[in-house]
Protein backbone atom coordinates (compact mmCIF):
# COMPACT_ATOMS: atom_id res chain seq x y z
CA UNK A 1 0.00 0.00 0.00
CA UNK A 2 1.03 3.49 -1.14
CA UNK A 3 1.48 5.91 1.79
CA UNK A 4 1.72 9.54 1.61
CA UNK A 5 5.63 11.26 2.14
CA UNK A 6 6.03 12.95 5.26
CA UNK A 7 6.33 16.78 3.58
CA UNK A 8 6.73 20.28 5.22
CA UNK A 9 3.31 22.13 5.32
CA UNK A 10 2.31 23.48 1.60
CA UNK A 11 2.96 27.48 1.61
CA UNK A 12 0.66 29.48 -0.62
CA UNK A 13 1.79 29.72 -3.61
CA UNK A 14 1.51 32.61 -5.84
CA UNK A 15 -0.88 31.97 -8.96
CA UNK A 16 0.38 32.44 -12.41
CA UNK A 17 -0.17 36.26 -14.03
CA UNK A 18 -2.98 36.11 -16.30
CA UNK A 19 -2.18 35.05 -19.55
CA UNK A 20 -2.10 37.56 -22.54
CA UNK A 21 -4.57 37.39 -25.15
CA UNK A 22 -2.47 35.25 -27.50
CA UNK A 23 -3.84 33.83 -31.27
CA UNK A 24 -3.84 30.33 -29.71
CA UNK A 25 -3.40 27.66 -33.12
CA UNK A 26 -1.20 25.10 -32.03
CA UNK A 27 0.02 24.12 -35.25
CA UNK A 28 3.58 25.59 -37.07
CA UNK A 29 7.81 25.21 -38.06
CA UNK A 30 10.41 27.78 -36.85
CA UNK A 31 14.54 27.69 -36.06
CA UNK A 32 15.71 27.00 -32.51
CA UNK A 33 18.89 26.81 -30.81
CA UNK A 34 20.47 24.09 -28.68
CA UNK A 35 22.96 26.01 -26.54
CA UNK A 36 24.73 25.34 -23.88
CA UNK A 37 23.29 26.18 -19.92
CA UNK A 38 25.69 28.26 -19.50
CA UNK A 39 25.51 30.56 -22.84
CA UNK A 40 21.89 30.83 -21.83
CA UNK A 41 22.07 31.94 -18.12
CA UNK A 42 20.63 34.83 -18.08
CA UNK A 43 18.73 35.55 -21.19
CA UNK A 44 16.84 38.43 -21.79
CA UNK A 45 14.69 39.87 -24.43
CA UNK A 46 15.76 37.94 -27.72
CA UNK A 47 17.25 39.66 -31.10
CA UNK A 48 14.38 42.11 -32.94
CA UNK A 49 12.29 42.20 -29.19
CA UNK A 50 11.02 38.71 -28.58
CA UNK A 51 11.24 37.07 -25.30
CA UNK A 52 13.62 34.57 -25.08
CA UNK A 53 12.60 31.61 -22.72
CA UNK A 54 14.72 28.59 -21.92
CA UNK A 55 13.61 24.96 -22.22
CA UNK A 56 15.80 22.24 -20.46
CA UNK A 57 14.68 18.88 -21.52
CA UNK A 58 16.03 15.33 -21.95
CA UNK A 59 17.25 14.73 -25.48
CA UNK A 60 15.09 11.52 -25.88
CA UNK A 61 13.91 10.99 -29.22
CA UNK A 62 10.20 12.74 -28.57
CA UNK A 63 11.91 15.95 -27.59
CA UNK A 64 14.17 15.78 -30.32
CA UNK A 65 10.63 15.69 -32.16
CA UNK A 66 10.01 18.58 -30.44
CA UNK A 67 12.71 20.50 -31.07
CA UNK A 68 12.25 19.58 -34.60
CA UNK A 69 8.97 20.95 -34.93
CA UNK A 70 9.40 24.41 -33.15
CA UNK A 71 8.85 26.55 -36.15
CA UNK A 72 5.82 25.69 -35.70
CA UNK A 73 5.25 26.77 -32.85
CA UNK A 74 7.46 30.38 -33.71
CA UNK A 75 5.26 30.80 -36.64
CA UNK A 76 2.30 31.77 -34.37
CA UNK A 77 3.90 32.62 -31.46
CA UNK A 78 6.64 35.63 -32.83
CA UNK A 79 7.41 37.19 -29.92
CA UNK A 80 8.61 34.44 -28.14
CA UNK A 81 12.37 32.51 -29.10
CA UNK A 82 12.56 29.28 -27.91
CA UNK A 83 15.96 28.36 -26.90
CA UNK A 84 16.91 24.74 -25.45
CA UNK A 85 19.22 23.22 -23.60
CA UNK A 86 18.53 19.37 -24.42
CA UNK A 87 21.37 17.11 -22.44
CA UNK A 88 21.08 13.33 -22.27
CA UNK A 89 19.05 12.12 -18.89
CA UNK A 90 21.03 11.79 -16.28
CA UNK A 91 22.83 15.17 -17.11
CA UNK A 92 19.46 17.02 -17.48
CA UNK A 93 18.40 15.98 -14.47
CA UNK A 94 21.57 17.13 -12.28
CA UNK A 95 21.60 20.03 -13.91
CA UNK A 96 17.82 20.98 -13.87
CA UNK A 97 17.63 20.10 -10.20
CA UNK A 98 20.93 21.90 -9.39
CA UNK A 99 19.61 24.79 -11.67
CA UNK A 100 15.80 24.86 -9.90
CA UNK A 101 16.71 23.81 -5.96
CA UNK A 102 19.01 26.84 -5.49
CA UNK A 103 16.49 29.17 -7.37
CA UNK A 104 19.40 29.83 -10.01
CA UNK A 105 17.31 31.00 -12.47
CA UNK A 106 18.48 29.88 -15.77
CA UNK A 107 15.68 28.25 -16.82
CA UNK A 108 12.21 28.99 -18.26
CA UNK A 109 10.61 25.84 -19.00
CA UNK A 110 12.24 22.63 -16.94
CA UNK A 111 11.42 18.79 -18.28
CA UNK A 112 10.83 17.38 -14.49
CA UNK A 113 8.95 13.97 -13.61
CA UNK A 114 6.40 12.61 -11.07
CA UNK A 115 9.64 11.79 -8.63
CA UNK A 116 10.21 15.40 -8.78
CA UNK A 117 6.65 17.49 -8.51
CA UNK A 118 5.56 15.95 -5.21
CA UNK A 119 8.73 16.87 -3.34
CA UNK A 120 9.21 20.11 -5.25
CA UNK A 121 5.91 22.00 -4.88
CA UNK A 122 5.48 21.99 -1.39
CA UNK A 123 8.41 23.68 -1.14
CA UNK A 124 7.25 26.63 -3.54
CA UNK A 125 9.71 25.91 -6.41
CA UNK A 126 7.31 25.07 -9.06
CA UNK A 127 4.51 27.46 -10.29
CA UNK A 128 0.89 26.43 -10.04
CA UNK A 129 -0.11 25.56 -13.54
CA UNK A 130 -3.99 25.80 -13.10
CA UNK A 131 -4.24 29.07 -13.26
CA UNK A 132 -3.27 28.75 -16.86
CA UNK A 133 -4.62 25.63 -17.93
CA UNK A 134 -7.83 26.96 -16.83
CA UNK A 135 -8.03 30.05 -19.84
CA UNK A 136 -6.57 27.57 -22.06
CA UNK A 137 -8.63 26.36 -25.04
CA UNK A 138 -9.11 23.19 -25.81
CA UNK A 139 -6.74 22.01 -23.17
CA UNK A 140 -8.23 19.18 -22.01
CA UNK A 141 -6.76 18.46 -18.76
CA UNK A 142 -9.34 15.59 -18.56
CA UNK A 143 -8.03 13.70 -21.14
CA UNK A 144 -4.85 13.13 -19.13
CA UNK A 145 -4.25 9.15 -18.33
CA UNK A 146 -5.68 9.67 -14.74
CA UNK A 147 -3.12 7.85 -12.86
CA UNK A 148 -0.38 10.30 -14.27
CA UNK A 149 -2.46 13.33 -13.22
CA UNK A 150 -2.90 12.29 -10.14
CA UNK A 151 0.98 11.61 -9.80
CA UNK A 152 1.96 15.37 -10.66
CA UNK A 153 -0.87 16.81 -9.04
CA UNK A 154 0.08 18.34 -5.61
CA UNK A 155 -2.78 19.43 -2.89
CA UNK A 156 -5.77 19.74 -5.85
CA UNK A 157 -3.54 21.27 -8.88
CA UNK A 158 -1.24 20.46 -11.38
CA UNK A 159 2.65 21.45 -10.89
CA UNK A 160 3.78 20.18 -13.88
CA UNK A 161 1.48 18.36 -16.76
CA UNK A 162 2.67 14.98 -19.61
CA UNK A 163 4.56 15.29 -21.85
CA UNK A 164 4.52 11.44 -22.01
CA UNK A 165 4.02 8.83 -19.67
CA UNK A 166 5.18 5.16 -19.21
CA UNK A 167 4.83 2.48 -17.21
CA UNK A 168 6.70 -0.55 -18.08
CA UNK A 169 6.45 -3.92 -19.94
CA UNK A 170 8.21 -6.12 -22.44
CA UNK A 171 9.02 -6.50 -26.18
CA UNK A 172 9.97 -9.04 -27.78
CA UNK A 173 10.34 -10.82 -31.35
CA UNK A 174 7.72 -12.49 -32.40
CA UNK A 175 8.95 -13.59 -35.62
CA UNK A 176 12.13 -15.42 -33.16
CA UNK A 177 9.68 -16.97 -31.27
CA UNK A 178 7.71 -18.33 -34.35
CA UNK A 179 10.58 -19.99 -35.19
CA UNK A 180 11.62 -21.15 -32.09
CA UNK A 181 8.70 -22.63 -31.11
CA UNK A 182 8.02 -20.22 -27.94
CA UNK A 183 5.07 -18.84 -27.21
CA UNK A 184 5.20 -15.57 -24.94
CA UNK A 185 2.31 -15.54 -21.98
CA UNK A 186 0.75 -12.11 -21.22
CA UNK A 187 2.31 -11.95 -17.76
CA UNK A 188 5.87 -13.48 -17.92
CA UNK A 189 7.90 -14.40 -15.19
CA UNK A 190 11.31 -13.61 -14.74
CA UNK A 191 11.74 -17.47 -15.09
CA UNK A 192 10.28 -17.31 -18.29
CA UNK A 193 12.53 -15.03 -19.67
CA UNK A 194 15.58 -16.81 -18.58
CA UNK A 195 14.16 -19.58 -20.44
CA UNK A 196 13.45 -17.74 -23.56
CA UNK A 197 17.11 -15.98 -23.10
CA UNK A 198 18.42 -19.37 -22.85
CA UNK A 199 17.36 -20.75 -25.86
CA UNK A 200 17.57 -17.15 -28.24
CA UNK A 201 20.73 -16.26 -27.08
CA UNK A 202 23.23 -16.43 -29.80
CA UNK A 203 26.32 -13.98 -29.56
CA UNK A 204 28.86 -15.05 -32.41
CA UNK A 205 25.08 -14.24 -34.66
CA UNK A 206 24.98 -11.26 -33.20
CA UNK A 207 21.71 -11.80 -31.27
CA UNK A 208 21.21 -11.36 -27.28
CA UNK A 209 18.50 -13.13 -25.80
CA UNK A 210 17.82 -10.35 -23.67
CA UNK A 211 18.71 -6.65 -23.56
CA UNK A 212 18.17 -4.65 -20.09
CA UNK A 213 19.50 -1.29 -18.60
CA UNK A 214 22.86 -1.63 -16.79
CA UNK A 215 23.87 2.40 -17.05
CA UNK A 216 24.15 3.63 -13.46
CA UNK A 217 21.83 6.11 -12.77
CA UNK A 218 18.71 6.14 -10.07
CA UNK A 219 16.80 6.73 -13.44
CA UNK A 220 18.32 4.33 -15.53
CA UNK A 221 19.37 0.39 -14.44
CA UNK A 222 17.37 1.22 -11.25
CA UNK A 223 13.95 1.67 -12.87
CA UNK A 224 14.07 -2.13 -14.08
CA UNK A 225 16.04 -3.18 -11.24
CA UNK A 226 13.82 -1.76 -8.78
CA UNK A 227 10.49 -3.61 -10.09
CA UNK A 228 12.70 -7.05 -10.09
CA UNK A 229 13.38 -6.16 -6.35
CA UNK A 230 9.59 -5.33 -5.75
CA UNK A 231 8.13 -8.19 -7.30
CA UNK A 232 10.82 -10.88 -5.40
CA UNK A 233 9.08 -9.17 -2.18
CA UNK A 234 11.75 -6.64 -1.60
CA UNK A 235 11.65 -2.95 -0.43
CA UNK A 236 14.65 -0.18 -0.45
CA UNK A 237 13.01 0.19 3.42
CA UNK A 238 10.38 -1.25 5.94
CA UNK A 239 7.86 0.87 7.58
CA UNK A 240 9.83 1.78 10.32
CA UNK A 241 12.58 3.25 8.28
CA UNK A 242 14.92 0.68 8.78
CA UNK A 243 17.17 -0.23 5.36
CA UNK A 244 16.59 -3.64 3.89
CA UNK A 245 19.21 -3.92 1.04
CA UNK A 246 21.01 -6.74 3.12
CA UNK A 247 17.77 -8.85 2.79
CA UNK A 248 17.47 -12.05 1.37
CA UNK A 249 14.69 -10.81 -1.06
CA UNK A 250 16.72 -7.91 -2.40
CA UNK A 251 19.92 -10.10 -2.94
CA UNK A 252 17.82 -12.59 -5.04
CA UNK A 253 16.63 -10.34 -7.10
CA UNK A 254 19.44 -8.48 -7.90
CA UNK A 255 21.59 -11.48 -8.00
CA UNK A 256 19.16 -12.59 -10.82
CA UNK A 257 19.08 -9.60 -12.78
CA UNK A 258 22.85 -9.43 -13.31
CA UNK A 259 23.32 -13.40 -13.52
CA UNK A 260 20.89 -12.71 -16.64
CA UNK A 261 22.81 -9.48 -18.31
CA UNK A 262 25.99 -11.26 -17.61
CA UNK A 263 24.71 -14.84 -19.04
CA UNK A 264 22.14 -13.52 -21.69
CA UNK A 265 22.89 -10.00 -21.93
CA UNK A 266 23.84 -7.24 -24.71
CA UNK A 267 27.47 -6.46 -24.99
CA UNK A 268 28.51 -3.33 -23.05
CA UNK A 269 25.51 -3.89 -20.32
CA UNK A 270 26.88 -1.99 -16.89
CA UNK A 271 27.36 1.26 -19.70
CA UNK A 272 23.82 0.27 -21.92
CA UNK A 273 21.00 3.35 -20.86
CA UNK A 274 17.65 3.89 -22.29
CA UNK A 275 18.74 4.87 -25.72
CA UNK A 276 21.93 2.04 -26.33
CA UNK A 277 18.68 -0.75 -25.31
CA UNK A 278 16.46 0.76 -28.21
CA UNK A 279 19.59 1.01 -30.49
CA UNK A 280 20.05 -2.77 -30.00
CA UNK A 281 16.85 -4.03 -29.86
CA UNK A 282 15.37 -2.09 -33.12
CA UNK A 283 18.65 -2.91 -35.16
CA UNK A 284 17.75 -6.32 -34.62
CA UNK A 285 20.25 -7.55 -32.42
CA UNK A 286 17.93 -8.35 -29.36
CA UNK A 287 15.69 -11.23 -28.83
CA UNK A 288 13.60 -9.32 -25.93
CA UNK A 289 13.66 -6.44 -23.72
CA UNK A 290 12.50 -5.23 -20.39
CA UNK A 291 12.24 -1.65 -19.90
CA UNK A 292 9.41 1.47 -20.37
CA UNK A 293 6.37 1.81 -22.20
CA UNK A 294 7.84 4.67 -24.31
CA UNK A 295 9.65 2.29 -26.57
CA UNK A 296 7.26 1.71 -28.83
CA UNK A 297 7.79 5.74 -30.43
CA UNK A 298 11.14 4.13 -31.17
CA UNK A 299 10.79 0.31 -31.73
CA UNK A 300 8.04 0.93 -34.33
CA UNK A 301 9.16 3.49 -36.14
CA UNK A 302 9.82 2.24 -39.69
CA UNK A 303 12.41 5.21 -40.22
CA UNK A 304 14.95 4.34 -37.78
CA UNK A 305 14.02 0.01 -36.53
CA UNK A 306 14.70 -2.68 -38.93
CA UNK A 307 12.12 -4.82 -36.58
CA UNK A 308 8.91 -3.11 -37.33
CA UNK A 309 6.39 -6.06 -38.12
CA UNK A 310 8.07 -8.33 -36.00
CA UNK A 311 7.48 -7.70 -32.59
CA UNK A 312 5.22 -8.78 -29.95
CA UNK A 313 4.50 -6.98 -26.55
CA UNK A 314 3.61 -8.66 -22.96
CA UNK A 315 3.61 -6.78 -18.99
CA UNK A 316 6.91 -6.87 -16.85
CA UNK A 317 8.38 -9.95 -15.95
CA UNK A 318 6.61 -11.11 -11.99
CA UNK A 319 8.00 -13.20 -9.47
CA UNK A 320 5.62 -13.08 -6.79
CA UNK A 321 3.29 -10.26 -7.60
CA UNK A 322 0.39 -10.20 -10.13
CA UNK A 323 2.40 -6.60 -11.43
CA UNK A 324 5.58 -5.41 -11.95
CA UNK A 325 5.98 -2.30 -13.89
CA UNK A 326 6.36 1.30 -12.93
CA UNK A 327 4.50 4.23 -13.75
CA UNK A 328 6.50 7.82 -14.65
CA UNK A 329 6.22 10.71 -16.78
CA UNK A 330 8.00 12.98 -18.32
CA UNK A 331 6.48 16.28 -17.62
CA UNK A 332 6.90 20.39 -18.35
CA UNK A 333 6.55 22.59 -15.36
CA UNK A 334 7.83 26.62 -14.32
CA UNK A 335 9.99 26.91 -11.79
CA UNK A 336 9.30 29.94 -9.59
CA UNK A 337 12.07 31.85 -10.54
CA UNK A 338 11.04 32.39 -14.06
CA UNK A 339 10.25 35.86 -15.05
CA UNK A 340 7.99 34.84 -18.08
CA UNK A 341 5.91 32.48 -16.65
CA UNK A 342 3.29 33.65 -19.35
CA UNK A 343 5.74 32.75 -22.46
CA UNK A 344 6.60 29.95 -21.00
CA UNK A 345 3.23 28.42 -20.28
CA UNK A 346 2.56 29.13 -24.06
CA UNK A 347 5.22 26.88 -25.23
CA UNK A 348 4.20 24.62 -22.32
CA UNK A 349 0.71 24.60 -23.83
CA UNK A 350 1.57 24.05 -27.12
CA UNK A 351 3.81 21.16 -26.50
CA UNK A 352 1.56 18.89 -24.31
CA UNK A 353 -2.17 20.26 -26.10
CA UNK A 354 -3.94 17.61 -28.06
CA UNK A 355 -3.16 18.92 -31.28
CA UNK A 356 0.36 18.63 -30.82
CA UNK A 357 -0.11 15.23 -31.46
CA UNK A 358 -1.61 15.65 -34.85
CA UNK A 359 0.78 17.90 -35.82
CA UNK A 360 3.44 14.84 -34.45
CA UNK A 361 1.70 12.15 -36.67
CA UNK A 362 1.51 14.84 -39.87
CA UNK A 363 4.92 15.79 -40.09
CA UNK A 364 7.11 13.20 -38.71
CA UNK A 365 5.40 9.89 -38.18
CA UNK A 366 2.15 8.31 -36.39
CA UNK A 367 4.57 6.35 -34.89
CA UNK A 368 6.32 8.96 -33.12
CA UNK A 369 3.46 10.29 -31.29
CA UNK A 370 4.31 10.25 -27.23
CA UNK A 371 2.76 8.00 -25.78
CA UNK A 372 0.57 7.22 -22.63
CA UNK A 373 -0.06 11.06 -21.48
CA UNK A 374 -3.77 11.63 -22.91
CA UNK A 375 -6.46 8.81 -23.20
CA UNK A 376 -7.12 10.44 -26.47
CA UNK A 377 -3.93 9.58 -28.45
CA UNK A 378 -5.17 5.84 -28.34
CA UNK A 379 -8.35 7.15 -30.22
CA UNK A 380 -6.58 8.80 -33.23
CA UNK A 381 -7.51 6.40 -35.85
CA UNK A 382 -4.03 5.98 -37.74
CA UNK A 383 -2.60 5.65 -34.16
CA UNK A 384 -5.00 3.25 -33.12
CA UNK A 385 -4.18 1.28 -36.34
CA UNK A 386 -0.93 1.34 -35.57
CA UNK A 387 -0.72 0.27 -31.83
CA UNK A 388 -3.26 -2.61 -31.90
CA UNK A 389 -0.73 -5.19 -30.39
CA UNK A 390 0.67 -2.69 -28.10
CA UNK A 391 -2.11 -0.27 -26.55
CA UNK A 392 -3.65 -3.09 -24.37
CA UNK A 393 -0.57 -3.63 -22.38
CA UNK A 394 0.26 -0.10 -22.37
CA UNK A 395 -2.55 1.01 -20.83
CA UNK A 396 -2.90 -1.74 -18.53
CA UNK A 397 0.62 -1.39 -17.01
CA UNK A 398 0.10 1.90 -16.56
CA UNK A 399 -3.69 1.69 -14.65
CA UNK A 400 -1.74 -1.65 -12.46
CA UNK A 401 1.36 0.13 -11.55
CA UNK A 402 0.51 0.52 -7.97
CA UNK A 403 2.55 -0.55 -4.71
CA UNK A 404 -1.34 -2.71 -3.73
CA UNK A 405 -0.66 -4.43 -7.24
CA UNK A 406 3.44 -4.68 -7.65
CA UNK A 407 4.56 -5.45 -4.18
CA UNK A 408 4.16 -7.44 -1.34
CA UNK A 409 5.05 -5.35 1.28
CA UNK A 410 3.95 -2.57 2.81
CA UNK A 411 6.47 0.60 2.78
CA UNK A 412 6.58 4.19 4.27
CA UNK A 413 7.19 6.12 0.78
CA UNK A 414 5.60 6.43 -2.58
CA UNK A 415 7.26 4.85 -5.70
CA UNK A 416 7.90 1.84 -7.69
CA UNK A 417 11.17 1.98 -9.79
CA UNK A 418 12.08 4.96 -7.34
CA UNK A 419 11.93 6.21 -3.82
CA UNK A 420 10.10 8.91 -3.38
CA UNK A 421 12.36 11.12 -1.01
CA UNK A 422 14.86 13.95 -1.96
CA UNK A 423 17.80 11.68 -1.24
CA UNK A 424 17.14 9.44 -3.35
CA UNK A 425 18.66 11.26 -6.25
CA UNK A 426 22.02 10.52 -4.64
CA UNK A 427 21.19 7.44 -3.40
CA UNK A 428 19.88 5.69 -6.23
CA UNK A 429 23.14 7.15 -8.24
CA UNK A 430 25.23 5.67 -5.89
CA UNK A 431 23.32 2.20 -5.47
CA UNK A 432 23.25 2.18 -9.19
CA UNK A 433 26.62 2.44 -9.50
CA UNK A 434 26.84 -0.70 -7.20
CA UNK A 435 24.68 -2.75 -9.24
CA UNK A 436 26.67 -1.63 -12.50
CA UNK A 437 29.74 -2.66 -11.20
CA UNK A 438 28.45 -5.77 -10.25
CA UNK A 439 27.20 -6.30 -13.94
CA UNK A 440 30.64 -5.33 -15.23
CA UNK A 441 32.38 -8.41 -12.78
CA UNK A 442 33.95 -5.70 -11.06
CA UNK A 443 32.67 -6.75 -7.84
CA UNK A 444 30.23 -9.36 -6.39
CA UNK A 445 26.59 -9.28 -5.87
CA UNK A 446 27.24 -9.43 -1.85
CA UNK A 447 29.92 -6.55 -2.22
CA UNK A 448 27.44 -4.39 -3.97
CA UNK A 449 24.87 -4.72 -1.89
CA UNK A 450 26.81 -4.08 1.44
CA UNK A 451 28.56 -1.05 0.23
CA UNK A 452 24.32 0.14 -1.17
CA UNK A 453 23.34 -1.03 2.31
CA UNK A 454 25.72 1.27 4.04
CA UNK A 455 24.45 4.54 1.88
CA UNK A 456 20.70 3.24 2.86
CA UNK A 457 21.43 3.16 6.74
CA UNK A 458 22.67 6.95 6.52
CA UNK A 459 19.70 8.06 4.64
CA UNK A 460 17.46 6.05 6.94
CA UNK A 461 18.82 7.93 9.78
CA UNK A 462 17.24 11.13 8.74
CA UNK A 463 13.73 9.59 8.74
CA UNK A 464 14.31 8.45 13.03
CA UNK A 465 15.76 5.08 12.08
CA UNK A 466 18.27 4.79 15.21
CA UNK A 467 20.37 1.22 13.89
Amino acid sequence: MEHPLPHRPHPSHRAGTPLRPRRRTVLGAGLTAGLGAAGLAGCGAGSGGKESIVVAIVSNPQMQDAISLIDHFTADHPDIDVRFVSLPENEARAKITASVASGGGEFDVVMISNYETPLWAPNGWLTDLEPYIAQTDGYQPDDFVPTIKDALTVDGSMYSVPFYGESAFLVYRQDLFDSAGLEMPPHPSWDDLRGFASTLHDPDAGMSGIALRGLAGWGENLAPMCTAINTFGGSWFDTDWAPRLDSEEVHDAVAMYVDTLRTYGQPGAATSGFGECLTHFSQGNAAMWFDASSMVSGVENPASSTVVGKTGYALGPTNLTEYAGWLYSWALAIPQTSQKKDAAWEFIAWMTHPDYFQLVGNEISWEALPPGSRLSTYEIPEYAELSEHYAGPTLDSMENSTQENSMTVEVPYDGLQNVVIPEFQDLGTRVGQQFSAAIAGQKSVDEALEQSQGFAESVARTYGWEG
